[in-house]
């Protein structure tokens, strides 16, 4: 099996130097290719499925898996033609705790070279950008409104030297803006809010279940909408968050739907695995079971 394995050789820490110590052992095994800058995951893994690698690697967070994942998608049937795989290195690794990977990499190097393949469903969204239609894939869960106006607003300096906490920080710039209205369609009925959180999976932002009813393999989203966002709504939420890990089901609405389109009468932002791309409107949708990736 020929193993492509892309990786971010600036990648600072404790963890990161650790790492590369490790993959200087295992070079023997796989083929390593580095990235130069952003977005270069997402074209070094399209030309490892024009090179017929069986697996393709994301070494990192969720943001290189994001870009990874849209670099076999850059390749006509790139899905069918290499398996995915992951390598769970940065902040939070949504999609990774999903799949049921260990976060040591040893460990999950291990489930890599002899693991299952399980075909699970593939999302993608399509926006305007520029004058034309974008099309972008996404492993786990997007968001609109509040939580990616707060990653827009993240401070990297301050993430790499506090990690999650630097979320908190932009999260609480965020909230003291004016929250704009989100009207979400599907299946012909409107659901209006001031944010939307999307799921593939069940997890949102590291173990916490948000949607409990999602499946990786049953050709929906859930979608959780909440009517509105100010401090007092995240405090009634955040004790249920912290001893049972549920939201208060009276605070938010639920749609699950294989199609969900958002949009807004103003300006709002939206996210894909934590990363910031665009502003609204834009259809959600999945390609059942596309994504064939390696899990215990």
């Amino acid at each position: 099996m020929r193993i492509c394995v892309i990786f971010n050789p600036s990648a600072r820490g404790n963890k990161a130097r650790r790492f590369r110590r490790w993959l200087d052992g295992v070079a023997a095994e796989c083929e390593l290719r580095p990235t130069a800058g952003p977005n270069d995951a997402r074209r070094i893994a399209a030309a490892a499925v024009r090179e017929k690698f069986d697996l393709i690697v994301a070494a990192g967070g969720d943001g290189t898996v994001n870009e990874v994942l849209n670099g076999l998608g850059d390749v006509p049937d790139g899905f069918a033609r290499a398996r995915f795989g992951v390598l769970p290195l940065g902040t939070v690794n949504v999609f990774a705790r999903e799949l049921n990977l260990p976060l040591r990499h040893e460990a999950a190097w291990k489930i890599l070279k002899g693991g299952r393949e399980l075909g699970i469903d593939l999302p993608v969204v399509e926006f305007a950008a520029q004058g034309k239609v974008e099309r972008r894939y996404f492993a786990q869960l997007a968001g609109a409104g509040l939580d990616a106006r707060a990653i827009e607003l993240v401070s990297w300096r301050l993430k790499k030297k506090v990690g999650p906490l630097a979320y908190g920080f932009a999260g609480f710039q965020a909230l003291a803006e004016r929250q704009p209205k989100i009207i979400v369609r599907a299946d012909g009925r409107d659901i209006s809010g001031e944010l939307v959180l999307i799921g593939n999976g069940k997890f949102y932002g590291g173990a916490v279940p948000v949607f409990p009813a999602a499946d990786l393999q049953n050709g929906r989203l859930e979608a959780c909408v909440f009517p509105r966002v100010n401090l007092w709504r995240l405090l009634r939420c955040a004790p249920g968050l912290l001893v049972t890990r549920k939201l208060p089901e009276q605070l938010v609405r639920r749609i699950s739907a294989a199609r969900l389109e958002l949009s807004s009468d103003e300006p709002v932002a939206f996210e894909l695995d934590g990363e910031w791309v665009g502003n609204l409107p834009a259809a959600f949708f999945i390609g059942p079971k596309k994504l064939r990736v390696v899990v215990p």
